[in-house]
Parts: C-alpha cells; structure tokens; sequence
C-alpha cells in the first residue's frame, strides 16, 4: 500500500486548533521572529567566522562545522537593521533550505514554542520594518506577535551559490 505525504505549507494556515506547528523562536533587535523547527538542525554560539571574498553583503562567511563548511548569514544585514556586535547571547540558528545547510545569527534564540496553526494570520499587507516577502506569517501569542519566517525567501539559494 502507497503512502500519500500531504504538505502542510502549501495548504496555508486555515486548520484546526488541534494542528500544531513547532517554532524556534528568536530575536533580532525588539523584534521576535520564528522558523520551523524542521528546518533547524542546531543552534551554536558564535564561531569564528572565516570571510569569503565575493559573498552577498549579507553574508557573513563560512565555518567549520565538525568539518562540514557551511555559509553564514547575518539577519540584521540581511533585514536591513542596524549592525549590533555580537556578544554572550548571540547565536548562530543552523538550518536546512531545501537541502543546503546554513547559519543564520541572530541577537538570541528565545524558546521552541507549539501553536496551533488558526493562531498564524497572513503578513498585512503593509509591513513596516522587514520586507514583507520574507514573512510566511504572523503568530498571535498572549502578550506579544511573533514574524514567522519563510526561509526559502529569506535566505536566496541561488544568490548564495558562489559561497555554499
């Protein structure tokens, strides 16, 4: 008997309470973000990051990960914020888009957090702050919002090529 794999992101958020969607949630400056938690690998401290001549702004360089190199990028360049220095809660969210390994730092990784997909509404129409074309959604907790990203969108296969 064939087993049929349906595909939750392609059906968009309307569904039950009862489905629940797991996140990693970090911040970037006073904003929190969240990213699928099937897309996460890992979460590392900061590493010595080795810089590649020729990589997209955003890019910080690469590392060695128990010897696999994987590129790094930095989300603050990538959203267009403010450069912060990286200090004793900065972390690098290792994650897998559509099979390529990569890091993305950010100011601190919060909580993994389980939400019933009816909580995530689609991105407004007008969004202040980050492009709104990275944003697959936005999640309404008790106190704050949560911007659930689209990794696929944040983070270019195609512009990174020369790096990865």
């Amino acid at each position: 008997m064939e087993t049929q794999v349906v595909d939750k992101k392609d059906e968009g958020f309307a569904g039950t309470s009862d489905e629940l969607l797991q996140l990693v949630s970090f911040n970037i400056g006073s904003e929190e973000f969240g990213v699928d938690i099937l897309k996460v690998q890992e979460i590392n401290r900061m590493a010595e990051i080795t810089k590649v001549p020729q990589a997209p702004h955003y890019v910080e360089g690469v590392i060695n990960l128990r010897g696999k190199v994987i590129p790094i990028v930095d989300l603050r360049k990538r959203f267009g914020l403010e450069i912060k220095e990286y200090d004793k809660n900065t972390r690098i969210v290792v994650v897998d888009i559509e099979g390529n390994v990569m890091g993305m730092v950010v100011d601190s990784v919060s909580e993994v957090l389980r939400l019933p997909t009816n909580t995530i509404e689609p991105p407004p129409e007008i969004v202040t702050g980050i492009n709104s074309e990275y944003i697959k959604g936005v999640a309404k907790l008790e106190d704050r919002l949560l911007i659930f990203l689209d990794l696929s969108k944040v983070i270019d296969i195609n512009e990174m090529a020369g790096v990865m």
